[in-house]
């Protein structure tokens, strides 16, 4: 009598082996998977927060520019503070110069976050947190206005629109119209974003 071995246990257990190497490789790949799906979660979650901050320290020296602004133009309105660069209503003002002092400087090209010189915008306190807790700045920014001297040249007068410099061709004997500089630096909820932004006024002064 002949005896016939079956296969069929070993066949199943060979099977049973490569479904176990195919779960382990699926599952592998979906931790991969998933690893990756949460480092570009992590990373556009950063990059967000990095444009936020970003446009806060914008915002934060556009509001400053402004303010220097509105107070040359209020200052200008009344003969009796008109805007004495370096004394007076503007005592962080500083006269033009070539070689500029090295407050100046330094705040106009500095890369990190300065305010010697400056004036800090206080109107509002930027640094304590909103009610709501989603605005908050690390510092209140600041400003430097600097007197670049007479809109014209002495003796030009201002220019009418048909370019006539006078009533009567000789033009006025001199202007009152001075150009201000304003350098603004504003800083997001934290120092890794900061922001220099300048724009240039014309207001009167004695």
């Amino acid at each position: 009598m002949t005896t016939r071995l079956s296969s069929r246990p070993f066949a199943a257990r060979e099977q049973r082996g490569v479904v176990l190497i195919v779960a382990l490789l699926f599952l592998v790949l979906v931790t991969m998977l998933a690893i990756t799906a949460s480092g570009t979660s992590l990373l556009q979650q950063k990059l967000a927060g990095g444009q936020r901050n970003a446009q806060l320290a914008e915002w934060s020296a556009e509001t400053a520019l402004r303010a220097a602004e509105w107070r040359l133009w209020r200052a200008s309105s009344d003969a009796g503070t008109r805007m004495q660069c370096g004394s007076g209503s503007l005592s962080n003002c500083y006269n033009y110069a070539p070689d500029p002092t090295a407050a100046v400087a330094t705040f106009r090209t500095a890369t990190g976050w300065v305010t010697d010189g400056a004036t800090q915008f206080t109107d509002v306190d930027y640094t304590t947190a909103s009610t709501d807790n989603t605005f908050k700045l690390k510092y209140n920014p600041y400003y430097l206005i600097e007197d670049l001297g007479p809109e014209l040249p002495p003796g030009a007068g201002i220019q009418h629109e048909s370019g006539a410099t006078g009533s009567t061709g000789t033009g006025y004997t001199s202007t009152t119209r001075h150009v201000y500089r304003i350098t603004a630096r504003g800083v997001g909820n934290n120092e890794n974003a900061i922001r220099v932004l300048e724009t240039t006024f014309a207001a009167k002064s004695d």
